[in-house]
C-alpha cells in the first residue's frame, strides 16, 4: 500500500483538531461547509506580505534562481521519518544572505501571524517548511519569520529552527500519519467553542447531537466536561438524570465555584433533554418598577424602540457600522411579526471621518427617538456606544439617560428564562424560535470580510450585503423580545 503524502495543510489541520485531520483526509467534501475564517487569515496575511515586501513576488524554482527577493508558489516534497512522504506550499519564501544551489543567496519561510502570540501550529509548521527547503535549496535554514500587521504597524519576528523543534516535528508526524490511517474518525473535542471556525463543524454538530456530548450543554466547556466524566457522567441524558445537590458536594472538592454551578447545569440538561423553556424567579431589571411583570418592563409604556446591533472588525478595533431598526407601537400592541415598513437606518463609521463626527450622528439620531428604549443583544453595543460617549466627553446625565435606555435583551432573557438550546447566542436562540436569516450561511466573519474587501475594492452589492445581515439581526432581536414578551403574564 502506498503511503498518502502527509502535507503542510494537514500538519496544521491536526494541531488544531485531530478530527479534522482525519475529514480533511477521508471526508466528503460535500459536507464541509465554506468558512470566512480561512479567506480573512488569507486576507491579513497578504496585507502582512505586501507591506514586507511591496514588489510582486516571484513564481516558483524560476523565480528562486532568478534571485527574486519574495517567492510563492514553490512546491517541497521529502521523505520522512518511518517513510511517511512530506509535501508543503510554504506561504512565501524570503531572500536572505548565503550560497544555496541557486547562487550566492538562499530563503527563508514566512509565515502570516493572526492573534497576538506564536503558537505550537506556527511553529511546528514552519519547522517543517524549513525542512522540506532547506533539502531543496542545498543550505540550512537557521530561521524563519513571522509577520503581522500592516502598513507601518507590520510586526516582524524571528524564530530560529533550533533541534528541539525539529524533536518535535519528528515525534508528531508519526502520529499524525497513524491517525489518517485509522478507519473511524478520532473523538469529538471536549471543548466545542472554536468549532465555528471549521468547516466541518456542521458534521460535527449532528453527530454532537446524536451522541448527546457534554459539549452540547449549553455551559459546559473542557474544563467541566472533566470533571464531570470524573464522575461518570457521560452524556446530556445522564447529566439531566443526575442529584443536583449530590453532584454539588462532589465538584467542591474542586472549588466552590463548581459546587455553585451543579445545579444550572442539570438544570440545564433537564430542559434540553426535554424540549421545554422553563420559566425562572427572578429579580426585577436594575433600575425598573419593582411591580411591573416580565423581563422589559420598559415596554409597558414606550411608544417604541429602536433595535440595535453593531458589526465590528475586532482586529482593527474598529466598530464599523451603527445599525438602527425603528420598532413604532401600534395603536393596541407590539407588532407580532417584523414589518417591512419597519425603517433601517445603518450609520457607518469610517475610520477617516474620526470619531466625533461618529458620536454626533449616533446623538443626533437618538435625540429623534426620546426616551425610547433601545434593545440590543448582548453586552458588546452597550460597552462601545458608553466608551464613545465618554471619549466624546458626554455629561453624566446624558450617560446616565443612556444607561437607562440600552437594555440588554440577551442578560434579560438568561435572568429569566432557561432554554432548550446549546447556546445563549443570537442565532441559537432566534433559530430556536423560527427566525431565518434572508442570506444564508452568513455570519460575522462572512460580514468582516465583505467590509475588508468593500475598503479595498469598493462595490455597491457587498455594502447592501452588510447592511442586510446587520438589519437581520436586529430583526432576530426582536424576534426573542417578541418571544419575551408572549410569555409575560
Amino acid at each position: 500500500m502506498v503511503q498518502k503524502v502527509i502535507t503542510d495543510r494537514l500538519l496544521r489541520s491536526w494541531l488544531r483538531c485531530r478530527r479534522r485531520a482525519w475529514l480533511d483526509r477521508h471526508g466528503d467534501p460535500g459536507e464541509r461547509l465554506w468558512t470566512a475564517h480561512r479567506a480573512l487569515a488569507l486576507s491579513d496575511q497578504l496585507a502582512s506580505f505586501q507591506s514586507l515586501l511591496p514588489q510582486r513576488p516571484g513564481h516558483g524554482v524560476a523565480a528562486c534562481a532568478a534571485g527574486a527577493p519574495g517567492v510563492v508558489g514553490l512546491r517541497l516534497r521529502s521523505p520522512g521519518p518511518g517513510g511517511i512522504e512530506l509535501q508543503a506550499h510554504p506561504a512565501l519564501l524570503e531572500r536572505v544572505s548565503g550560497p544555496s544551489v541557486w547562487g550566492e543567496h538562499a530563503y527563508r519561510p514566512v509565515l502570516g501571524r493572526q492573534g497576538r502570540n506564536l503558537t505550537r501550529e506556527h511553529r511546528l509548521v514552519l519547522a517543517l517548511w524549513g525542512r522540506l527547503l532547506a533539502e531543496r535549496q542545498g543550505a540550512p535554514v537557521p530561521q524563519a519569520l513571522v509577520v503581522a500587521g500592516a502598513g507601518r504597524g507590520l510586526q516582524r519576528e524571528r524564530l530560529t529552527l533550533s533541534g528541539g523543534l525539529q524533536a518535535q516535528l519528528d515525534e508528531v508526524l508519526p502520529r499524525l500519519a497513524a491517525e489518517l490511517g485509522r478507519r473511524e474518525p478520532p473523538p469529538l473535542v471536549a471543548d466545542r467553542k472554536k468549532c465555528v471556525l471549521c468547516g466541518w463543524r456542521g458534521l460535527c454538530d449532528q453527530d454532537a447531537a446524536r451522541q448527546g456530548h457534554l459539549s452540547e450543554v449549553s455551559g459546559i466547556g473542557g474544563k467541566r466536561r472533566e470533571l464531570l466524566l470524573e464522575q461518570g457522567i457521560t452524556s446530556l441524558p445522564q447529566l439531566a438524570r443526575s442529584d443536583p445537590e449530590q453532584l454539588a458536594e462532589a465538584l467542591a472538592v474542586h472549588g466552590e465555584q463548581h459546587r455553585e454551578i451543579a445545579a444550572t447545569l442539570v438544570a440545564q440538561a433537564r430542559v434540553q433533554a426535554s424540549g421545554a423553556p422553563e420559566r425562572l424567579r427572578s429579580a426585577p431589571a436594575a433600575g425598573t418598577d419593582p411591580g411591573a411583570a416580565g423581563p422589559l418592563p420598559e415596554l409597558a409604556t414606550a411608544a417604541g424602540v429602536l433595535l440595535y446591533d453593531i458589526e465590528s472588525d475586532p482586529d482593527a478595533r474598529d466598530d464599523f457600522l451603527h445599525g438602527f431598526v425603528v420598532v413604532p407601537r401600534t395603536a393596541t400592541d407590539w407588532p407580532v411579526r417584523p414589518d417591512p415598513a419597519w425603517r433601517y437606518q445603518p450609520l457607518l463609521a469610517l475610520q477617516e471621518h474620526g470619531e466625533a463626527r461618529l458620536w454626533q450622528r449616533l446623538r443626533r439620531y437618538l435625540a429623534r427617538y426620546p426616551a425610547w428604549p433601545v434593545l440590543h443583544y448582548g453586552e458588546t453595543e452597550r460597552i462601545a456606544l458608553l466608551r464613545l460617549a465618554e471619549r466624546q466627553g458626554a455629561r453624566e446625565a446624558e450617560l446616565a439617560g443612556l444607561r437607562t435606555r440600552l437594555v440588554d435583551v440577551h442578560a434579560r432573557l438568561r435572568g429569566h428564562w432557561r432554554l432548550p438550546v446549546n447556546s445563549y447566542g443570537l442565532k441559537a436562540v432566534a433559530g430556536w424560535q423560527g427566525f431565518r436569516w434572508s442570506q444564508a450561511g452568513v455570519d460575522g466573519a462572512r460580514c468582516l470580510l465583505w467590509w475588508r474587501q468593500w475598503r479595498r475594492d469598493g462595490g455597491a452589492a457587498r455594502l447592501r450585503r452588510i447592511f442586510q445581515y446587520n438589519r437581520d439581526d436586529n430583526l432576530a432581536t426582536w424576534a426573542v423580545v417578541r418571544w419575551l414578551l408572549d410569555q409575560t403574564p
